[in-house]
């Protein structure tokens, strides 16, 4: 039996991996669908996606609709002839009559294991959370948010060190090998779809700006969660003198301190050691001060010092 049809649908990092995968598979990939180049740099000149770029590169066709709600739009994607359609972090919602248009219908790789997190940032939301695991799912679009039946699940742990930006790499990597697991029963006949439990759904809503900065009355462990899940946008920061000091990476210590919340404690070459609210302390790993570098802080505290600042709102405004 041959490959199958594919139209793969997807814009951001995320999606590149499962991609490559199908231009290695037996499967043809005789269209990509990608978000519309957009604005980017200082010159805000138009820019192409990661996945754009692997297809012109591959020499695959790219469409970029604004919307796949219009007839032509449709009669454009029904003239490839797909047996799927592939939705990897694509950005666009696609209306029931598009769902219907591939032979077995449209399949979406999902950064979670479903139902637990739907929406737009289930990475970041499981961190923040304080999930143990998080994982791929393999779904059957239909009509709804993340809704459809449950096709393959792989299953990733959330080790204490680990920021949205670890986690995200992993799972674009699982999903790929996730997907082609079900191609193979696609073409079988094999898959063995599970509905998703509505009781278990939460929603991971989308991120803000808004939510970015620290809290320091909270526990240890609640800003040392957000500190990652933020880690690579929109990055988890504090003010100083109104200029925003940005935190990438952290742990909670075992260690309580008396000290007011907000507090830089105690610095060296491990950790900045900030006080929490409730007497735990979140060591800082990675920071960057307005204007500066990412840096480790092995090599920030070489030549500067942020010894007895204190983070919290009141001081900072």
């Amino acid at each position: 039996m041959s490959g199958l049809r594919v139209v793969y649908a997807g814009t951001p990092a995320f999606a590149v991996p499962a991609l490559k995968a199908l231009l290695t598979s037996e499967h043809s990939v005789v269209a990509v669908y990608t978000q519309p180049d957009r604005p980017s740099g200082r010159g805000r000149k138009l820019v192409a996606g990661p996945v754009k770029q692997v297809a012109l590169d591959a020499g695959i066709p790219v469409e970029q609709p604004l919307s796949l709600k219009d007839q032509d739009a449709q009669n454009n994607l029904r003239a490839y002839k797909a047996d799927v359609m592939v939705v990897a972090a694509y950005g666009l919602i696609l209306p029931q009559a598009v769902l219907d248009i591939p032979r077995y219908g449209c399949l979406n790789i999902h950064g979670s294991l479903l139902p637990r997190w739907r929406g737009a940032a289930p990475i970041q939301r499981a961190i923040e959370a304080g999930d143990s695991e998080t994982g791929v799912t393999i779904m059957q679009m239909a009509k709804g948010l993340d809704t459809g039946d449950m096709l393959y699940k792989v299953t990733c742990p959330i080790r204490a060190y680990d920021g949205a930006q670890s986690i995200h790499d992993r799972l674009a990597q699982e999903g790929a090998e996730a997907l082609l697991s079900v191609l193979k029963q696609v073409k079988t006949g094999s898959l063995q779809p599970e509905v998703q439990d509505e009781s278990l759904a939460n929603y991971a809503h989308k991120l803000d700006k808004a939510e970015a900065e620290i809290d320091w009355t909270q526990a240890a462990a609640v800003i040392d969660r957000k500190i990652r899940a933020f880690d690579a946008w929109p990055t988890a920061f504090s003010l100083q003198l109104d200029q925003p000091v940005r935190f990438f990476a952290s742990q909670c210590l075992s260690t309580q301190t008396q000290q007011a919340a907000g507090t830089v404690i105690a610095e060296s070459k491990e950790g900045i050691d900030i006080a929490a609210g409730d007497g735990g302390i979140v060591r800082i790993l990675e920071l960057q001060m307005a204007g500066g570098k990412r840096l480790k802080v092995a090599d920030f505290v070489n030549a500067r010092s942020l010894k007895g600042v204190c983070f919290s709102k009141e001081a900072s405004r």
